[in-house]
C-alpha cells in the first residue's frame, strides 16, 4: 500500500511537473516573435549590464552646468509661470471620507481629482526648478513633497481590492502597489534624481523620507507578491484558468524600473527589482497580438504599447544601450496600430470602453516612430501636435497624473518634434487578423466619404463591451452610426454589475436583438466563419454572430455581412435561421444624430453642426422603425457626444424562422 501510495504521489507531481512545463512552454512560445526577456538574460547576467546607480544620468540635473538647454525656452518659460501661480498654493487635502465615498457610493472622481491635483502640482514646480535652477520653488517642493509622502495610499480607492482588507480605506501594514503609487513613486523617484542637492541644502530628511516611503510602499510589497494579477506570473502558470493581463502590467513596470533604479540603494535589490520587471514585461507581450492590435482599443494604447516603450527606453538606457528591443517585429506593429485605427482628427475607431475622441501624446507617437523606425508615425506625430496647438494646448504638458516619466523624454524630443511635416495618414484599409478588426475607407489620404470599422472577436476582452458583430460609420470625418464607449468609471464599472450599464450591452450597440434576447460577455461568447476581403471597389468583413448569443436565443446562425463599396455606400446583410420563434428580431442602432422616420424605408440621419445627411434604407415591408433619445448626463460620454444620443430600432415584421436582408447606408 505505502508503494503504491507513493506511486501514485510520483505520477501525480510528475503530472503537474508536466503541465507546468506545457504550460510554460505554451507560454514562451508566442507566436509574435518576442524573445522574453527573462530567458535571455539572467539576473546574474544584469550585474555587468545595468548601470551602477551613481553613475547613471539620463537626463541633466541641479548640477549639471547645461541643464535642459535642448527645450525650447518658450516651454521652459511656461513652466515657470505655471509654477509661480502655485507658489502660495495650498495643497489640496485629502480626507477620510472623500476615499470612502467609492466604498459608500461607487464615486471613484473626487478622490482621484485631489490626489491627481497634488501630483500634477508637484511635477510643475520641480520642472520648473529644473529649469531655472535659482531655487524659489524649492519650499514649496517640499510641502508638497512632505504632503504625499504622509499619505496612507498612494494609489486610488478603486484599487484596494488588492489588499486584504478589500476596499474602504487603505491598510498601512498591507501596502500595495497600484496604477497610481507605482506613479506617485516615480514622480518621487525623478524629484530626487533632479533635485537632490537643493533638497539636501535644505534638509537631508527630505531625500530620506522619499527613499523611506519608496522601500515600504513599492519595493517590498512589489517583491513580495507573485499573486497580483496584472503581474501576469498567474496566467504564466494557468494561462487556461487566467486572462492575459492588461494595461496595468507595462504600466506599472514601466514606473517601478526607474524607480528602482534611482532610488534602490542596495545593490542586489536594485538588480532583483529590474529583474522581476523584465520577467512581468515578458507576461505582456508574449500573448500580446502578433499584428499589434488591441483589444482594449486605441484609447488605452497611451498606457499599454506606449506604456512598453517607455519600460524598453529606460532598460536601454540604465543598460548602456546594451539590452535593446526596438528591434522585435511587434514592437513596429504596436506603433502601426495607432494610426491604423485613427479615422479623422480628433476621431479613433471606439470599441469597449475606449473613447471616441482621443487626444493622442504627440511626444508618445513621436518617440515610438523614432525606436520603430517609422516615419509614418513619426509624421502622424507632428499632425497632432500642431492639430493641438492651433486647438489651444498649452506649452506645459497635460500629463493629469504628474507623471515626470512621460515628461521628461517628451520635453527632450519637443524642438525635433517641431522641425517634422504634419502628415495624418488616413490609412485606406486595414485587418488585425488576432484581434479580428477592420478599418476601411473611401480612398486613402483623406476622410471625404465613408469610413467603416467592424468587429469579430470575442466578449472576454479586456474592458469588454458585448460588441460582437457591431459596427461604426463616419462620412466625411464625423460620425454617423457609433459605439457610445465609456461613461465615468464607477464601482459598477468594474464590479459583477458590469453588464447592468446601458451602454456595455449589445442593445446599445449597431447589432440585433434575438428573440429577445441581447449578447451575453464571457470569452465563448465569440464570432465564427470569419472572413475578410479588400479590393479597389470594395472592402467586405463577413461572420457568424450566432454564438455570440446564449441559447435562450435559439440562434442556428446569424451571417453578417459588413461592406463598405467605395465612393458609394455601406450595406449591411443578414442571413439568419432560428431553431424557435419567440419574439421579432430588432436591429439596433445608435447615433449622434437626429433621426427623421417619418419617411417609409428610409431613416434621415442629418448633424446640424456640419450640414450633412445621410439615410439608412430598409425594406419597409419587413421592418417597422421607431426611436429613443437618450440622455447624456455622464461627463465623459459627454465630452464625446453631447447630451443626447438616439437608439433607433428597427422592428422586424416577420415571424419566419430563416430570413436575409440589406440594410443601405447612403448619402
Amino acid at each position: 500500500m505505502r508503494i503504491l501510495r507513493s506511486c501514485i504521489l510520483f505520477i501525480s507531481v510528475l503530472f503537474v511537473a508536466v503541465n507546468l512545463f506545457v504550460n510554460e512552454t505554451a507560454v514562451a512560445q508566442g507566436n509574435n516573435g518576442w524573445t522574453p526577456l527573462a530567458q535571455k538574460y539572467s539576473l546574474q547576467d544584469l550585474s555587468s549590464l545595468i548601470i551602477p546607480r551613481d553613475q547613471w544620468h539620463p537626463y541633466p540635473t541641479v548640477q549639471d552646468p547645461a541643464g535642459f538647454g535642448n527645450v525650447p525656452e518658450d516651454v521652459k518659460q511656461e513652466y515657470i509661470k505655471e509654477a509661480e501661480s502655485l507658489l502660495n498654493a495650498r495643497w489640496p487635502r485629502l480626507p477620510a471620507t472623500t476615499f470612502l465615498q467609492f466604498k459608500r457610493t461607487g464615486n471613484r472622481s473626487n478622490y482621484q481629482k485631489l490626489s491627481f491635483q497634488r501630483r500634477q502640482m508637484l511635477a510643475k514646480l520641480v520642472l520648473a526648478e529644473a529649469f531655472e535652477r535659482k531655487g524659489r520653488f524649492v519650499d514649496q517642493i517640499i510641502n508638497g513633497i512632505w504632503a504625499i509622502c504622509e499619505e496612507s495610499f498612494w494609489g486610488v480607492p478603486a484599487h484596494l481590492s488588492l489588499q486584504k482588507a478589500g476596499p474602504g480605506l487603505p491598510d498601512v501594514e498591507d501596502p500595495v502597489v497600484d496604477l497610481f503609487a507605482a506613479e506617485t513613486a516615480q514622480e518621487m523617484a525623478w524629484t530626487y534624481y533632479l533635485l537632490k542637492p537643493e533638497l539636501d541644502s535644505v534638509n537631508p530628511l527630505i531625500a530620506k523620507r522619499i527613499e523611506y516611503e519608496t522601500q515600504r510602499r513599492i519595493f517590498t510589497p512589489y517583491l513580495e507578491h507573485n499573486d497580483w494579477g496584472y503581474l501576469g506570473f498567474e496566467w504564466r502558470s494557468n494561462p487556461q484558468k487566467y486572462s492575459r493581463v492588461n494595461n496595468w502590467n507595462p504600466w506599472i513596470n514601466s514606473n517601478v524600473l526607474p524607480v528602482a533604479l534611482v532610488l534602490a540603494k542596495d545593490s542586489d535589490m536594485r538588480l532583483k527589482l529590474v529583474y522581476k520587471t523584465m520577467d512581468s514585461i515578458d507576461n505582456f507581450v508574449i500573448p500580446y497580438p502578433a499584428d499589434g492590435g488591441s483589444d482594449e482599443g486605441p484609447g488605452y494604447w497611451g498606457r499599454a504599447a506606449a506604456s512598453l516603450l517607455d519600460y524598453l527606453e529606460i532598460l536601454k538606457s540604465a543598460s548602456g544601450g546594451k539590452i535593446d528591443y526596438f528591434n522585435q517585429p511587434v514592437i513596429k506593429k504596436m506603433g502601426e496600430y495607432i494610426y491604423k485605427t485613427n479615422i479623422s482628427y480628433p476621431y479613433y475607431v471606439n470599441y469597449g470602453d475606449t473613447s471616441a475622441k482621443i487626444e493622442m501624446d504627440p511626444a508618445l507617437l513621436y518617440r515610438f516612430g523614432e525606436t520603430a523606425h517609422d516615419s509614418t508615425l513619426i509624421h502622424f506625430a507632428a499632425f497632432e501636435y500642431r492639430k493641438q496647438m492651433r486647438n489651444g494646448l498649452s506649452a506645459v504638458l497635460n500629463y493629469p497624473f504628474g507623471a515626470l516619466n512621460r515628461s521628461l523624454p517628451a520635453l527632450m524630443c519637443l524642438a525635433d518634434l517641431r522641425e517634422i511635416k504634419p502628415e495624418e495618414p488616413l490609412i485606406r484599409d486595414s485587418w488585425f487578423p488576432d484581434i479580428q478588426i477592420m478599418t476601411a475607407r473611401s480612398k486613402r489620404g483623406t476622410s471625404d466619404g465613408f469610413y467603416v470599422m467592424a468587429k469579430a472577436g470575442n466578449n472576454g476582452a479586456s474592458h469588454n463591451h458585448n460588441d460582437i458583430g457591431n459596427y461604426i460609420v463616419f462620412y466625411n470625418g464625423n460620425p454617423l452610426l457609433i459605439d457610445a464607449g465609456s461613461q465615468d468609471y464607477t464601482a459598477k464599472t468594474f464590479s459583477s454589475r458590469r453588464y447592468e450599464l446601458w451602454n456595455n450591452q449589445s442593445r446599445y450597440h449597431n447589432l440585433p436583438d434575438i428573440n429577445g434576447i441581447m449578447q451575453h460577455n464571457g470569452e465563448q461568447f465569440k464570432a465564427t466563419g470569419i472572413s475578410y476581403t479588400e479590393n479597389d471597389r470594395r472592402a467586405t468583413l463577413t461572420l457568424n454572430i450566432a454564438r455570440a448569443y446564449p441559447d435562450s436565443a435559439f440562434v442556428d446562425k446569424w451571417i453578417r455581412t459588413i461592406t463598405l463599396n467605395r465612393g458609394k455606400n455601406v450595406e449591411v446583410s443578414e442571413d439568419y435561421s432560428l431553431g424557435k420563434f419567440i419574439k421579432p428580431v430588432a436591429e439596433n442602432f445608435l447615433t449622434p444624430c437626429k433621426p427623421d422616420i417619418s419617411v417609409t424605408g428610409k431613416i434621415t440621419l442629418s448633424d446640424p453642426e456640419n450640414g450633412q445627411t445621410c439615410y439608412v434604407g430598409y425594406d419597409s415591408h419587413k421592418f417597422t422603425p421607431s426611436v429613443d433619445i437618450i440622455s447624456i448626463n455622464d461627463h465623459h460620454m459627454k465630452s464625446n457626444w453631447g447630451s443626447t444620443l438616439y437608439h433607433i430600432v428597427l422592428h422586424s415584421l416577420n415571424h419566419s424562422l430563416h430570413d436575409r436582408f440589406i440594410l443601405k447606408i447612403t448619402r
